[in-house]
């Protein structure tokens, strides 16, 4: 076995041989991280305006989710699912209040935003109906189940046919989304804000469609909060600020500030009713380490003011980009933007950012997206603006 480096090139080149080329090279070699910074194995710090894409809610190594994983850990860190246990349950109890699920709604675990998926779909195939209605520009997971419902072709088309016939609709066309929903549509699948395409909101009159199209044609409305849920936003979950109610939610990412998670939720008992025992199933979904690190992170989340910051903060951001000569607005809600600049110049931006120690990517040629620490201050988020006002200006934006 090869003895630890003293930099990062040696671990680079080991990377290449040992792994699969799923995500090409990697840009750096991490190996520590406080608050919304991260550092080099070579010594180098940066601002962490990605998180992990999405996922840690609270920065890095926030004491209390560091106690809880760590007491957690040295008691009890995995049992089957034949068995239970307080953090299940307690998760369980909690994500249906934060929720406002009415009585009767039910929770699955698991481990992956993508597993929530195909939970949602399974549920929705299980009713009997076997289309279902998608959005261009989506993206729902790389498993076969999710992959019928992305639209991102680079995603589908390699391992094409797909189980499940979707039809696919513009963004925020109504017409268009009413025309897709036939008497065999099993359900709806979007997400508030769609993420992977550019931070692409949907607006209160699809949404509200979605649901009325929903209801008339008996399907049911999933919603996929992976990226968009906890706190994200500025409210618990992105569509409560729409005035709807979702019949599934899929949740992962942020829920657990790090540790591996899903949930799904089935809202009511008609719903989740539709599971019955040995109809589905993880095996580590809902084990007490994952449930006792996603505990911490909504408790964190609710006693430190993170959803007034997530609001202040966002809003920050969005006057200070907005004034920047090369951009043309800024998309999104809270702390989940798309800095649109004036030029496809974003691609090219993102490794220059990096050498200037801010982490940020780029979903679109034309898009910087930010969805850092939900704790992020706007003195943080103020060096990377500095940096990409100097940048544009020296591009000639």
């Amino acid at each position: 076995m090869n003895a630890m480096p003293n930099d990062g090139a040696d671990l680079l080149t080991r990377y290449g041989e040992a792994f699969m080329a799923t995500y090409g090279p990697p840009q750096r070699v991490f190996v520590k991280g406080k608050g919304s910074y991260v550092w080099d194995v070579d010594g180098k710090r940066y601002l962490d305006l990605l998180g992990g894409i999405a996922v840690n809610a609270l920065g890095h190594a926030h004491p209390a989710w560091v106690k809880a994983v760590q007491d957690q850990a040295a008691t009890l860190a995995h049992v089957s699912n034949f068995f239970t246990t307080p953090e299940q349950v307690a998760l369980a109890e909690r994500l249906l209040e934060i929720s406002g699920a009415p009585e009767g709604s039910k929770v699955f675990l698991c481990s992956t935003g993508t597993e929530a998926i195909e939970a949602a779909l399974k549920m929705a195939r299980r009713a009997g109906k076997t289309e279902f209605v998608a959005l261009e520009g989506s993206f729902h997971g790389r498993t076969m189940g999710a992959l019928a419902v992305t639209h991102k072709p680079a995603a589908r088309e390699p391992y094409g046919p797909l189980p499940l016939e979707t039809n696919f609709v513009p963004v925020n066309d109504e017409a268009a989304l009413a025309a897709a929903f036939t008497p065999d549509t099993a359900a709806l699948v979007l997400e508030p804000i769609q993420g992977e395409s550019g931070v692409r909101p949907l607006t209160d009159a699809f949404l509200a469609e979605a649901r009325r199209l929903c209801d008339q044609h008996g399907a049911l409305l999933i919603v996929d909060e992976v990226q968009t849920g906890i706190a994200r936003t500025g409210v618990w979950f992105a569509h409560q600020s729409h005035g709807f109610r979702p019949d599934i939610m899929a949740l992962a990412k942020g829920l657990a500030g790090g540790f591996p998670i899903g949930a799904v939720i089935a809202y009511g008992p008609e719903v989740a009713g539709v599971f019955s025992k040995g109809d589905h199933g993880t095996t580590f979904g809902g084990n007490p380490l994952a449930c006792a690190a996603a505990l911490a992170t909504l408790d964190a989340i609710e006693q430190e003011g993170i959803l007034e910051n997530v609001k202040a903060v966002g809003e920050h951001i969005r006057e200070v980009a907005s004034a920047i000569p090369g951009v043309s607005g800024v998309r999104g809600e809270g702390l989940m933007l798309g800095l649109a600049l004036e030029k496809e110049i974003a691609v090219e931006a993102v490794p220059a950012a990096l050498e200037a120690g801010f982490i940020v990517n780029a979903p679109r040629p034309d898009t910087i997206r930010l969805i850092p620490a939900l704790n992020l201050t706007a003195e943080e988020a103020d060096t990377f603006l500095d940096w990409l006002k100097g940048y544009l200006a020296k591009e000639g934006t």
